[in-house]
């Protein structure tokens, strides 16, 4: 669990005022009569009732036996997150990392999206509010939420979005807005830094009895820290809600966001050695970008029934454009040194709308020792447009005319059960029904690429959880995965023609330990999470680049894939000189062991992409004043860029700083990346078999220095 230390310090000194006023002696609260010695009189009081809260997404994560992770958005304030990657990092599974350091990143989980399709960002299912954002095909292609936007952030692993419904090798990220009833009435953040970065936001909210309200306004331009990089973005967000009584909530959000991106491209070792801040030149000729504009409409209702029933239910449309030149001209001389100019034999340029309907409803239920989540996801997503050749980024004749279709249900349900004193067994199942249907027109010879399918599949699930006491448990689970392919992995089969793509299965088992210790005057605050699993995978889709139209891939099906990891978060408040002053440890780390299992051609080699470990962390000190400050660290194992494990991509270590102030009415921090300026790899591409030749290295930030301030009003 991630949760920010100071907010445990905070919730234990709270609760111990709290249990005080509770054990003072009762009389002093009793009706009393005057006394007749003439002493004085006391006041008769009101009746005083005391409601304890339980928090919907922590008692969820209890419930689940496996590792659930919860971010606490107001850390976003305490650092700089300039993208989802930012704020993802101290989330152990997750490898998530820009190319260039702005909007785009590359997201895995538990070994999702390993191949050259990784622009697709499948295998992780995103909801905002409990409310699909991905498409009913499972793509992430054109954009993701905000994290500054979101009051927390809760990243549910593989089989464990069970309770989400998403049917994933990932699992689910669900990001949660903020309202006008969790924040300021006004609030103002500027964050500033190296390589041209300016962003503002300006948040403005009121409550006015069963009313509320809140407006964000924010705008982003960077240069970016390679040639071709730049970036735009303004976005506006709000949110309102209505408390019809004490058991209904409604609320509706409005999203609106148009972000332009340049694509600095990648580049060949030799290009990377001599300067890994170029562009590859191809990505200046044919003017990559990644153009989005997003709008985002949703409605969400939350009914509490009576004390032991819930029903949350939930719609949203979003409209994406999408305007995205990837591919330069390639040139071919047909004739070698006859006469003949050189004619164009591809390029690509992607415009695109794309326009999703979701829905969903989540009943809650305890009953006894039972306490059971049933629950259904829908969404039908239609992507229309074409694919263009590519005159240095602009539209230079239709090529391909792309008209795809896909729609989802994904029902589940599942109870947990306190069968013992200590004892919870979770169980329950998930049902997908998903259909694929993608029409590509060749405009050229009118031929139509139609493959189609739809897809079912049931996935079972069953966990136990055993509390050890003080907080902490333990838990095992097992379960069933399964994921459906993208439009774009259909169209892109191998076999060409109307051949369809089989889904993803396998299964997972899950082991963990969880836990925290609040601080007192005799122990430090603790909290840790660990989890090991390992998974099989059967019929895994993967993808290689195609050496005859780069920009575009191969994919297939792989008979058998295993993917296992360890996931551990530790951190620490270790109070000193009487608890005014504390040490601050946190650790992020992920071991990683993604492999082929007895493959034809690849026998058992590694997945590519994903470092063999991962290991993040600070150690911050912070004092009752609000100042803190500190070291960062970053330790990345290496990987490989091909499925032949030919091609090697070492090792890396970063070093940082960070340092602050927190006060009531504003904070302000600082923070320096990569201290020693380390030349290293961010992301990559993948082949088959890669060479030095081949353009597919991308470098991460060199040194940078960024700043920002938040007021609040």
């Amino acid at each position: 669990m991630l949760i920010s230390l100071r907010a445990m310090r905070h919730a234990s000194r709270l609760s111990v005022a709290v249990s005080a006023a509770l054990v003072l002696p009762f009389p002093a609260f009793a009706e009393t009569a005057p006394s007749k010695g003439g002493g004085a009189a006391f006041t008769d009081l009101d009746k005083v009732q005391v409601h304890g809260h339980r928090d919907a997404v922590e008692a969820e994560r209890a419930q689940t036996p496996g590792n659930v992770n919860v971010v606490d958005g107001e850390t976003f304030y305490a650092r700089s997150v300039n993208n989802m990657a930012d704020s993802l990092r101290y989330v152990p599974g997750v490898w998530a990392e820009s190319g260039t350091g702005g909007d785009g990143i590359f997201l895995s989980s538990r070994g999702s999206n390993l191949d050259a399709t990784d622009y697709d960002n499948n295998g992780v299912k995103v909801f905002q509010d409990g409310l699909p954002v991905t498409t009913a095909d499972g793509n992430n292609h054109n954009r993701f939420p905000d994290p500054m936007a979101a009051r927390r952030v809760v990243v549910a692993h593989g089989a464990n979005a069970l309770t989400y419904g998403a049917s994933t090798l990932g699992g689910a990220i669900d990001f949660i807005s903020r309202t006008a009833r969790d924040s300021a009435p006004l609030e103002v953040f500027v964050n500033a830094g190296s390589f041209g970065l300016v962003s503002g936001r300006l948040t403005a909210g009121a409550v006015a009895g069963d009313l509320d309200g809140q407006l964000t306004v924010e705008s982003k331009a960077r240069d970016g820290y390679r040639e071709h990089g730049r970036e735009s973005r303004t976005g506006v967000y709000a949110n309102g809600g209505w408390r019809v009584s004490d058991a209904l909530d409604l609320r509706v959000f409005a999203t609106h966001v148009d972000n332009d991106q340049q694509l600095a491209g990648a580049l060949t070792r030799a290009q990377f050695d001599a300067d890994p801040r170029q562009a590859d030149p191809s990505a200046v000729t044919g003017n990559y970008q990644l153009n989005v504009v997003t709008s985002r409409l949703a409605a969400k209702g939350t009914w509490n029934i009576d004390a032991d029933r819930r029903l949350e239910f939930g719609l949203s449309y979003e409209d994406q454009d999408l305007y995205h030149p990837i591919v330069d001209k390639i040139m071919v001389d047909i004739d070698g040194p006859g006469p003949m100019e050189p004619v164009e034999v591809f390029s690509l340029l992607m415009n695109t709308g794309q326009k999703t309907w979701a829905g969903m409803a989540r009943y809650h239920l305890r009953a006894g020792d039972h306490d059971v989540l049933a629950g259904v996801n829908l969404a039908d997503t239609r992507e229309r447009g074409g694919h263009y050749r590519n005159d240095g980024g602009r539209r230079n004749g239709l090529r391909a005319l792309v008209d795809n279709r896909s729609r989802s249900m994904e029902l589940f349900l599942v109870d947990r059960w306190m069968f013992a004193t200590d004892w919870t067994l979770v169980y329950g199942a998930q049902g997908v029904v998903t259909r694929r249907d993608v029409r590509n027109t060749d405009v050229a010879s009118g031929a139509l690429s139609h493959p189609k399918a739809d897809y079912s599949s049931f996935n079972p699930r069953i966990g136990v959880i055993h509390a050890l006491g003080r907080g902490n448990e333990a838990y095992a689970s097992l379960s069933r995965l399964y994921e459906a392919p993208t439009t774009l992995e259909m169209q892109d089969d191998v076999r060409g023609g109307d051949a369809t793509l089989d889904a993803m299965h396998g299964g997972v088992v899950e082991v963990g330990l969880r836990g925290s210790r609040p601080e007192s005057t005799a122990h430090p605050a603790w909290h840790w999470d660990v989890a090991a699993y390992y998974a099989r995978i059967r019929d895994e889709i993967l993808s290689i680049d195609d050496p005859l139209a780069p920009g575009t891939s191969l994919s297939t099906n792989i008979d058998r894939t295993t993917h296992a990891g360890l996931e551990a978060l530790v951190g620490a408040s270790i109070p000193f000189a009487g608890g005014v002053h504390r040490i601050e440890p946190q650790v992020s780390a992920t071991w990683n062991a993604f492999t082929f299992d007895g493959d034809a051609v690849y026998g058992d080699n590694d997945l590519p992409a994903a470092p063999r470990y991962v290991v993040r962390g600070e150690v911050l000190y912070r004092n009752d004043d609000g100042f803190f400050a500190g070291p960062t660290f970053d330790l990345v194992g290496a990987r490989y860029a091909d499925f032949s494990n030919t091609y090697r991509v070492r090792s890396y270590s970063l070093l940082g700083l960070r340092a602050g102030i927190e006060r009531p009415r504003w904070e302000l921090f600082g923070e320096l990346r990569n201290l020693t300026d380390r030349t290293y790899v961010g992301t990559l591409g993948v082949r088959d078999v890669a060479t030095e030749g081949d353009a597919i290295l991308q470098a991460g930030a060199p040194r940078s220095v960024y700043a920002g301030l938040r007021l609040k009003f």
